[in-house]
Protein backbone atom coordinates (compact mmCIF):
# COMPACT_ATOMS: atom_id res chain seq x y z
CA UNK A 1 0.00 0.00 0.00
CA UNK A 2 2.66 2.17 0.69
CA UNK A 3 3.99 2.13 -2.67
CA UNK A 4 0.51 3.39 -4.45
CA UNK A 5 0.20 5.73 -1.77
CA UNK A 6 3.46 7.24 -2.98
CA UNK A 7 2.60 6.98 -6.51
CA UNK A 8 -1.19 8.60 -5.88
CA UNK A 9 0.64 11.62 -3.83
CA UNK A 10 2.59 12.12 -7.12
CA UNK A 11 -0.52 12.98 -8.66
CA UNK A 12 -1.85 15.38 -5.73
CA UNK A 13 1.23 16.66 -5.85
CA UNK A 14 0.96 17.70 -9.49
CA UNK A 15 -2.57 18.93 -8.78
CA UNK A 16 -1.42 21.27 -6.00
CA UNK A 17 1.33 22.96 -8.12
CA UNK A 18 -0.43 22.82 -11.34
CA UNK A 19 -3.99 23.99 -10.44
CA UNK A 20 -5.31 26.87 -7.90
CA UNK A 21 -7.80 24.65 -5.70
CA UNK A 22 -4.72 22.07 -5.41
CA UNK A 23 -3.66 24.74 -3.44
CA UNK A 24 -6.75 25.58 -1.21
CA UNK A 25 -8.05 22.26 -0.71
CA UNK A 26 -4.66 20.24 1.14
CA UNK A 27 -6.08 17.26 0.48
CA UNK A 28 -4.27 14.02 2.16
CA UNK A 29 -5.22 10.02 0.55
CA UNK A 30 -7.77 8.29 3.19
CA UNK A 31 -8.14 5.45 0.57
CA UNK A 32 -8.29 4.48 -3.16
CA UNK A 33 -9.55 1.11 -4.43
CA UNK A 34 -10.40 0.69 -8.22
CA UNK A 35 -13.74 3.10 -8.97
CA UNK A 36 -13.28 4.63 -5.01
CA UNK A 37 -11.22 7.46 -3.58
CA UNK A 38 -11.36 9.33 -0.40
CA UNK A 39 -9.48 11.98 0.86
CA UNK A 40 -9.41 14.02 3.44
CA UNK A 41 -9.48 17.90 2.62
CA UNK A 42 -9.66 21.23 4.37
CA UNK A 43 -11.66 24.52 3.88
CA UNK A 44 -9.61 27.84 5.22
CA UNK A 45 -11.40 30.91 5.89
CA UNK A 46 -10.91 32.11 2.52
CA UNK A 47 -13.95 29.82 1.45
CA UNK A 48 -16.42 30.66 4.33
CA UNK A 49 -19.36 33.53 3.12
CA UNK A 50 -20.42 35.99 5.79
CA UNK A 51 -22.20 33.67 7.73
CA UNK A 52 -18.90 31.68 8.64
CA UNK A 53 -20.45 28.80 6.38
CA UNK A 54 -18.66 27.28 3.44
CA UNK A 55 -19.78 29.01 0.23
CA UNK A 56 -21.85 25.96 -1.75
CA UNK A 57 -19.89 26.84 -5.08
CA UNK A 58 -16.34 26.17 -2.95
CA UNK A 59 -18.30 23.01 -1.69
CA UNK A 60 -18.66 22.17 -5.66
CA UNK A 61 -15.12 23.03 -6.50
CA UNK A 62 -14.27 20.46 -3.74
CA UNK A 63 -16.17 17.68 -4.67
CA UNK A 64 -15.47 18.74 -9.01
CA UNK A 65 -11.71 17.78 -7.76
CA UNK A 66 -12.29 14.79 -6.04
CA UNK A 67 -13.90 13.21 -8.78
CA UNK A 68 -11.79 14.16 -11.22
CA UNK A 69 -8.41 13.57 -9.57
CA UNK A 70 -9.99 9.66 -9.37
CA UNK A 71 -10.77 9.96 -13.01
CA UNK A 72 -7.01 10.93 -14.01
CA UNK A 73 -5.46 8.82 -11.42
CA UNK A 74 -7.46 5.77 -12.95
CA UNK A 75 -6.37 6.60 -16.46
CA UNK A 76 -2.55 6.84 -14.82
CA UNK A 77 -3.03 10.57 -16.05
CA UNK A 78 -3.25 9.82 -20.03
CA UNK A 79 -6.51 11.31 -20.02
CA UNK A 80 -8.51 14.15 -18.56
CA UNK A 81 -11.99 14.80 -17.98
CA UNK A 82 -13.78 17.83 -19.59
CA UNK A 83 -16.74 18.42 -17.52
CA UNK A 84 -20.40 18.21 -19.06
CA UNK A 85 -22.30 18.81 -16.43
CA UNK A 86 -21.73 19.13 -12.06
CA UNK A 87 -25.26 18.78 -10.53
CA UNK A 88 -25.08 19.69 -6.51
CA UNK A 89 -27.25 18.54 -3.88
CA UNK A 90 -26.26 20.56 -0.56
CA UNK A 91 -27.88 19.10 2.15
CA UNK A 92 -26.27 20.56 5.61
CA UNK A 93 -23.79 23.87 6.35
CA UNK A 94 -20.32 23.22 6.57
CA UNK A 95 -17.75 25.02 8.86
CA UNK A 96 -14.03 25.67 8.35
CA UNK A 97 -11.76 23.34 8.87
CA UNK A 98 -11.72 19.11 7.97
CA UNK A 99 -13.93 17.37 6.16
CA UNK A 100 -14.15 13.94 3.99
CA UNK A 101 -14.87 13.60 0.40
CA UNK A 102 -15.22 10.84 -1.59
CA UNK A 103 -15.65 9.81 -5.35
CA UNK A 104 -17.07 6.69 -6.60
CA UNK A 105 -17.49 5.65 -10.64
CA UNK A 106 -21.12 5.27 -11.39
CA UNK A 107 -20.63 4.59 -15.12
CA UNK A 108 -17.63 5.09 -17.27
CA UNK A 109 -17.50 4.80 -21.53
CA UNK A 110 -14.65 5.10 -23.40
CA UNK A 111 -15.35 8.97 -23.72
CA UNK A 112 -17.58 9.70 -21.16
CA UNK A 113 -17.88 9.24 -17.72
CA UNK A 114 -20.34 9.56 -14.63
CA UNK A 115 -18.97 10.14 -10.97
CA UNK A 116 -20.45 10.29 -7.72
CA UNK A 117 -18.79 12.83 -5.05
CA UNK A 118 -19.65 13.26 -1.19
CA UNK A 119 -18.25 15.25 1.32
CA UNK A 120 -18.95 14.67 5.30
CA UNK A 121 -18.41 16.85 8.10
CA UNK A 122 -16.39 16.24 10.84
CA UNK A 123 -18.92 14.21 12.26
CA UNK A 124 -19.06 11.88 9.26
CA UNK A 125 -22.54 13.56 8.55
CA UNK A 126 -23.27 13.76 4.43
CA UNK A 127 -23.13 17.76 4.01
CA UNK A 128 -23.24 17.23 -0.22
CA UNK A 129 -23.57 15.34 -3.21
CA UNK A 130 -22.24 15.88 -6.45
CA UNK A 131 -22.99 13.94 -9.61
CA UNK A 132 -19.97 14.80 -12.49
CA UNK A 133 -20.42 13.95 -15.82
CA UNK A 134 -17.43 14.62 -17.88
CA UNK A 135 -16.28 13.71 -21.88
CA UNK A 136 -12.93 12.06 -21.07
CA UNK A 137 -10.17 13.71 -23.21
CA UNK A 138 -6.55 12.49 -23.41
CA UNK A 139 -3.78 13.87 -21.91
CA UNK A 140 -0.41 15.41 -22.67
CA UNK A 141 0.63 16.25 -18.84
CA UNK A 142 3.59 14.73 -17.83
CA UNK A 143 3.01 13.41 -14.22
Amino acid sequence: IKKMEKEFNKFLEFHKVNGGTGKIFKFKLIEYREGFLKLKGEFPSETLNPSKTVQGGQINSMLDDVTSILLIYESKGTSYPNSTNLHSIHHRPLFGGEVTATAEIIKKGKTVATVKGEVFNPDGKLAATLIHTAIIMKSDFKM
